[in-house]
Formats: C-alpha cells, sequence, structure tokens
C-alpha cells in the first residue's frame, strides 16, 4: 500500500504553504467549527466572500476557492458525511470526497495537496473506517493519476494519526 506520494503529519493544516489544502466543511461552506473554522479565520475575509458565490455543496461533491492569507494557494472545499450507521452511503461519500478534490487539484494543475480527516470531528465518522478509505481511495487515485507528486493527510490527535500510521 505504500506510495511515496503519500505522507502523514500531525499538526494545523493551515500552516502548510502547499498548491491546496482541503477543508472539511459543511454544505453552505460559509464557515464553521474545526477545520473547517480554523481554515477561514486564517484565509481571512475574502475567502468567506468567495465561497458565498459557490451557491454551497453536496455532501462527497468539492468546490475551489482561492487560499487568500493562507500559505496554501487554494483551499478545495469538501463536504463528508455524517455518520448514521454506515448504511445510508456514507462510505462511498466519504470516498468520494477524496476522489472529488484529488480531481479538482488534477483540473487545475496543482501537485501538492492536504488533507483532514474529513468527517472525523463532529460528523462522528469512525477514525479507523475513515482513514482507511481515504487511503484507499486516494492511493487507488494516484495509481490511476501521476500528476499530483504529494498528498499529505494533516491530522490533529493521537488517535487519528495512528489509525493513519497504521495504514501508511
Amino acid at each position: 500500500m505504500s506510495d511515496s506520494r503519500l505522507a502523514l503529519a500531525r499538526g494545523d493544516i493551515t500552516k502548510l504553504a502547499i498548491d491546496a489544502i482541503v477543508n472539511a466543511a459543511n454544505t453552505a461552506l460559509l464557515g464553521g467549527g474545526g477545520v473547517d473554522g480554523a481554515i477561514h479565520r486564517a484565509a481571512g475575509p475574502q475567502l468567506l466572500a468567495e465561497c458565498k458565490t459557490l451557491a454551497g455543496c453536496r455532501s462527497g461533491e468539492a468546490k475551489i476557492t482561492r487560499g487568500y492569507s493562507l500559505p496554501a494557494r487554494f483551499v478545495i472545499h469538501t463536504v463528508g458525511p455524517v455518520w448514521s450507521g454506515g448504511e445510508s452511503g456514507e462510505p462511498e461519500t466519504l470516498a468520494n470526497c477524496y476522489r472529488n478534490s484529488l480531481q479538482i487539484a488534477v483540473t487545475n494543475d496543482l501537485r501538492t495537496i492536504a488533507f483532514p480527516a474529513i468527517s472525523c470531528g463532529v460528523y462522528r465518522y469512525p477514525i479507523v473506517d475513515a482513514a482507511r478509505i481515504a487511503v484507499d481511495t486516494t492511493s487507488e487515485f494516484l495509481r490511476e493519476n501521476n500528476s499530483v507528486e504529494q498528498v499529505t493527510f494533516v491530522v490533529s490527535t493521537d488517535e487519528i494519526y495512528a489509525a493513519y500510521r497504521r495504514l501508511l
């Protein structure tokens, strides 16, 4: 499963000077808690202004904005599923978050991208399952696409870090 283009870091995704960071957004794209709120605060009010022009985002889909005051050039916003037992399409929706975000990176000729642990916060997705979907979906995408040079999973807790570490 090891791909040299996959990396894992524990820290603050808003500090990365790369092509794009992924925002675990809500459907309104107007900021919120967790990673979403941190990205909006770090990017400044221009991010919210641009997000207001996007008419929201459905779960599993992704949209791109500029990074504004962030060191990252762009923010790819994706909406993960809220966990409700796994029988409501949550695994497929979560995989689509990674797939669609990576496709936006390719479409925009972005070479470096970082993902948070989508849906692992207030959306309560089981961490081990979410990490497996993230790594498997990203690995599969990279096998079929060489233009993305580096994907970093940036996580905020020891528990999430350990789940990703076992897979990578």
